[in-house]
């Protein structure tokens, strides 16, 4: 179980940092999804911070197994929340919110149980 949730949070983190990464420098595409669902152009430092720690605390998970968990609830809820933001903004866009939720709950899953 610990080999799958290395590769499992190994990957996620790398989505996780690139992801904050285009969130700091302001991607269009990531600006454009997140002004699509309504969220303010001053959230967007404190939300690519919060995927950066998801991706620290996944990999740090590694070796300290209730900072994995931590980690994996936290960027679980995080794309609840993205999902969520999508329906009350009736965009459908959503399925890369969802696909990397799911994946968070298998990592939280494999952490846990390793």
């Amino acid at each position: 179980m610990f080999t799958a949730y290395a590769v499992v949070a190994g990957l996620l983190a790398l989505v996780l940092a690139a992801s904050a990464t285009f969130t700091f420098l302001r991607n269009p595409s990531i600006t454009e999804s997140m002004a699509n669902v309504g969220v303010p152009d001053s959230w967007l430092p404190r939300l690519a911070s919060l995927k950066a720690a998801g991706a620290i605390g996944l990999v740090a998970g590694l070796w300290v197994a209730p900072l994995g968990i931590a980690a994996a609830v936290g960027v679980t809820l995080y794309f609840l929340g993205a999902i969520v933001a999508h329906l009350r903004a009736k965009d459908y866009n959503f399925a890369p919110a969802a696909a990397l939720a799911l994946i968070a709950v298998a990592a939280l899953v494999l952490r846990a149980a390793a």
